[in-house]
């Protein structure tokens, strides 16, 4: 889950990251009494949760009031990516002597939450880790919450060669560290860190992204997301404990468990077919999820067939297959379901859906050629 840059510097700002004294607006009237507050000059920023705002003209700086209000105008005019700017954030121009780069994310390679910083810091970081990424240094946690040492203190010297930065910068490489973890953080990242005319260091921008599995102990940082961003049919299938990511083709999957689920996904394309999404029912055995399921996949009209790939083990095939007829009698199934049930009481599923005329397969391979000749067609 994505926040906005507000929200992201709100809470930098409570775990005593400084950031940029500023407000988020939505009309201009809210415009003008934060920077009347502020002081000239200002800079605006649309809040948006799409990158390249910069690059599209969603960054403005006012030097008065009615510089501010053309500002205003012209960013709650604009749309990013096809998104509307509905808020603005209005902040303190700081006289930038130097910016960095600081980050945080996990490193799946390394099983490892990775701390990373550059003296490169702006809007081409990624031009810079394509074309420089030694000038990007890398610190791993390996479980501490609190490092230390020779490795840390010379990581810290690398990026901060001045000593005058290095106290200031380990302070917010801490508590950068303290907010990643203490919310779930799957990215915490400053770009730029700046360092001002006086040689104070604060957080320009601020961007959060949650892990959504951890969202159920955060009901307050919940209330923060933003759905006009979020995939409708995504929102329905996390509400009914689904995990569904919509992909671009036209075989809809339901498979339970995710290695399974991948391993359909790869053998539709093996075999020439396009798989529509993701979607693992998990190893619940209640036949609503089935209904739930073939709702949001056949939601997505490009969608020509269902392939059903279940491995009953904790999930009960009869349950599915229960599932299944129930979806039949309460929605209109308007593609063919190919249905693939083995494991637990496959016997008994294998009846109950022979008894309503649907047919079952032995094999994965067997299911996914039928799902995908029925696509061709």
């Amino acid at each position: 889950m994505k926040i906005h840059e507000y929200q992201a510097a709100e809470l930098f700002q409570k775990a005593g990251i400084p950031v940029v004294e500023g407000c988020v607006a939505a009309t201009l009237e809210e415009a003008v009494q934060i920077a009347l507050g502020i002081g000239y000059p200002v800079v605006l920023k649309s809040q948006v949760l799409v990158g390249g705002r910069g690059k599209a003209g969603g960054i403005k700086k006012a030097e008065d009031r009615g510089s501010l209000e053309k500002a205003f105008r012209e960013l709650k005019a604009l749309r990013i990516k096809g998104y509307p700017v509905e808020k603005v954030l209005i902040v303190r121009a700081v006289n930038i002597q130097k910016e960095f780069y600081v980050g945080m994310t996990v490193d799946y390679v390394k099983n490892d939450v990775v701390l990373m910083a550059s003296s490169a810091g702006g809007v081409d970081i990624e031009e810079t880790a394509r074309e420089n990424p030694e000038a990007i240094k890398k610190y791993y946690l390996r479980g501490s919450h609190r490092p230390g040492g020779k490795e840390w203190h010379s990581f810290i010297q690398d990026v901060f060669p001045a000593p005058s930065y290095q106290k200031k910068a380990a302070a917010v490489f801490q508590n950068l560290i303290n907010v990643f973890f203490a919310y779930d953080c799957s990215l915490a990242e400053i770009n730029p860190l700046v360092v001002d005319e006086a040689g104070e260091m604060c957080a320009a921008d601020a961007k959060i992204n949650f892990d959504d599995n951890a969202l159920f102990r955060h009901e307050d940082i919940r209330k923060m997301q933003d759905a006009r961003y979020e995939d409708s049919d995504e929102l329905k299938a996390r509400e009914h404990g689904l995990s569904f990511v919509k992909l671009d083709g036209n075989v809809g999957c339901i498979v339970n468990g995710a290695g399974l689920a991948m391993a359909t996904m790869d053998v539709i394309k093996l075999l020439g077919g396009r798989p529509a999404n993701f979607l693992d029912v998990g190893g619940s055995s209640n036949p609503e999820k089935v209904l739930h399921a073939l709702r949001i996949i056949l939601n997505n009209k490009e969608v020509k067939v269902v392939l059903m790939n279940i491995f009953g083990g904790i999930t009960r095939c009869d349950d599915i297959a229960k599932g299944i007829l129930e979806a039949g009698k309460r929605m209109d199934i308007s593609v063919p379901l190919v249905v693939r049930l083995i494991g637990t009481n496959e016997p008994q599923a294998k009846e109950i859906l022979a008894q309503n005329k649907i047919n079952t397969y032995s094999t994965m391979r067997e299911a996914v050629e039928k799902a995908v000749a029925l696509a061709k067609r």
